[in-house]
């Protein structure tokens, strides 16, 4: 991979970061704990617990995300970058734009995630 490829690649983690972190806000006030209150009945309130258990999960995957962006920018100068961590080939240019946190390229990562 080029330098022009790896700035382009941290540009695409620094968004993809602030993205997430928005996300990340958003899920935290929606994951607040439903309070009981008289004017929701008892079906409202089954959906409003519904939608928080939701945001809580979506909440967690978030913050994972997170943490791999974060990691991945740390490592990019790092000569391994972009490499796959199970057959040690590169990773497709295209793949580390859209997935930029990935460690494996597609075909390990079918082997891994079938499905």
């Amino acid at each position: 991979m080029n330098t022009k490829e790896k700035n382009q690649i941290r540009q695409v983690i620094i968004e993809k970061i602030d993205e997430v972190k928005k996300n990340v806000a958003t899920f935290q006030k929606l994951s607040k704990p439903v309070s009981p209150d008289n004017a929701l009945g008892r079906i409202t309130r089954m959906e409003a617990i519904s939608s928080k258990s939701i945001n809580e999960a979506s909440l967690e995957k978030s913050k994972q995300r997170l943490d791999r962006l974060q990691k991945s920018l740390k490592m990019i100068d790092d000569p391994d970058f972009g490499y796959c961590i199970s057959c040690e080939e590169p990773i497709p240019y295209k793949r580390l734009v859209i997935m930029p946190e990935t460690p494996f390229c597609v075909s390990c990562a079918q082997k891994i995630n079938p499905g």
